[in-house]
């Protein structure tokens, strides 16, 4: 009996390894190491719903503000977010009114109900990297569980729940083609299942061994389609406190046994709208220069100020007389700006009316006044709009102006030719009259601009003047303009 007992027992004990040795029990299940898993878009999508309803053709769109809802204020929808209210689609958001009202670009083609959807997803890829402990045989495997809700997984429309255990990613049709498996050994796409309920998962396959303490990563969606982010939960959640959940990841062999296996965490939160207004800016600064001064080519004979062109006494005649200003221009228009110039009339005898713009045949009365005339410049004659070559005092005498670029290219003209003035010769002194507003019924004349905006442009105005010897004697002025106007 007891030879019995020892022979059955040897035998038994040889049938167990036998058993043993074919099928091996899994001892060496463990956690995965350097586990993350990342959201290129950790934005939170936006979830609402239309309150009383929305006429075709209306941009205004009023939120309803309580209720099992994701989103009840307009706290997380940014100008230029793309959204759908009711049927419409691809929606751009123009401007937030206030906690409960946006206006759209473009108004509704259909109207919405009472109680639609208005939602506005944001999407991207997950990035799942993770190092094995143990080694991953041939035709075993890496599977990536997302969270998913309990319905409408896989429409393309952020989803919500009461809790983050009844939510999750909105799979958004996203196929083996979207997914990235890990680099290396011989990986393939095995699978990509929208979930229902139970998790979406993603499956990557190798035909030869991983080895342990292999760096793997695995990314969900692509530049074509990326997973949809949930929408709040609407019970407890905080705006500003991200809502949190697992991905699962797990190795396992070809008998899809689990081999290692981790949770890792991701927090999408709403986004922050980092705003700021710049003031428009204009400045404009006239400043006069001294004697002595070089501006277009000609040394100034009176010392000018912001505010004056005091020509003094006149005593020579058939001789000119230089005087200049320096005018700066900052602004951040992005149509840049203009600074035009005008006259209220010629050089009166006393401030006197001069009619109309051409002198009686003595070349200085206008009517019953006295005036020196703004100049002609020479036989081809210059005009407000329009710059000549001024080089005769004896023969073309008056009151004209020319530019001079400082900093910049932003004078219209120049008193020595542009390359696109083809009027004058270069070199010389290149003139235009000041437009006569009030009599002579001409248009302020732009002698600076540019289209961009700028800092610290600068030009010279050049004034000149010359008298001839009949000119009677008097005191004679007028007053001159200069208006900067910028383009936002």
């Amino acid at each position: 009996m007891k030879k019995f007992i020892l022979l059955s027992g040897l035998l038994f004990s040889f049938l167990f390894l036998g058993f043993f040795l074919l099928h091996p029990f899994k001892l060496n299940s463990a956690s995965l190491t350097n586990a993350s898993a990342t959201l290129s878009n950790s934005r939170l999508s936006y979830s609402g719903q239309v309150d009383v309803g929305a006429s075709a053709g209306v941009t205004a769109i009023n939120i309803k503000t309580s209720g099992n809802i994701a989103d009840t204020n307009t706290n997380h929808i940014f100008p230029k977010d793309t959204i759908s209210v009711g049927p419409n689609g691809n929606l751009t958001v123009a401007s937030v009114v206030d906690s409960n009202t946006f206006m759209v670009g473009v108004g509704l083609s259909a109207p919405a109900s009472d109680g639609d959807a208005i939602y506005a997803t944001q999407s991207g890829t997950l990035t799942v990297a993770f190092t094995t402990t143990y080694a991953i045989p041939a035709d075993g495997d890496v599977i990536v569980t997302i969270p998913d809700p309990a319905t409408n997984q896989n429409d393309g429309a952020p989803d919500t729940a009461d809790s983050t255990a009844n939510n999750g990613f909105d799979f958004n049709t996203i196929t083996t083609a979207n997914i990235t498996c890990p680099t290396g050994a011989n990986w393939s796409k095995t699978s990509a299942t929208a979930g229902s309920g139970s998790g979406h998962t993603v499956i990557c396959t190798t035909d030869t061994e991983v080895a342990a303490s292999s760096a793997l990563t695995v990314v969900v969606g692509d530049g074509t389609k990326g997973l949809i982010n949930p929408a709040p939960i609407y019970s407890g959640h905080t705006q500003g406190l991200a809502d949190t959940y697992t991905i699962s990841v797990t190795t396992r062999d070809s008998g899809d046994l689990t081999i290692d296996d981790v949770n890792a965490k991701v927090a999408p939160v709403e986004a922050v709208l980092v705003s700021a207004t710049v003031d428009q800016t204009l400045t404009f600064q006239v400043q006069g220069l001294s004697t002595g001064s070089t501006a277009c080519g000609q040394a100034t004979d009176v010392t000018t100020t912001a505010y004056s062109v005091p020509w003094g006494t006149l005593s020579i005649a058939d001789s000119f007389k230089e005087a200049g200003q320096q005018l700066t221009v900052s602004t951040n228009a992005d149509g840049g700006y203009t600074v035009k110039i005008e006259e209220n009339d010629q050089m009166g005898k006393n401030g006197g009316t001069c009619t109309g713009t051409s002198p009686s045949a003595d070349g200085f009365t206008f009517g019953s006044t006295v005036c020196i005339r703004d100049t002609v410049c020479g036989t081809d004659a210059c005009t407000e709009s329009a710059a000549r070559d001024w080089t005769s005092a004896s023969s073309y005498q008056g009151l004209g102006i020319s530019l001079q670029d400082v900093d910049g290219t932003d004078a219209v003209w120049d008193y020595d030719g542009k390359a696109a003035e083809t009027t004058c010769t270069s070199g010389t002194f290149c003139a235009r009259q000041i437009a006569d507003l009030t009599q002579g019924g001409e248009t302020a004349a732009t002698i600076m601009s540019n289209s961009d905006p700028v800092s610290s442009k600068d030009i010279y105005t050049c004034y000149r003047i010359a008298i001839s010897a009949t000119q009677p004697a008097g005191y004679y002025y007028n007053k001159v303009k200069y208006t900067a106007t910028a383009t936002f």
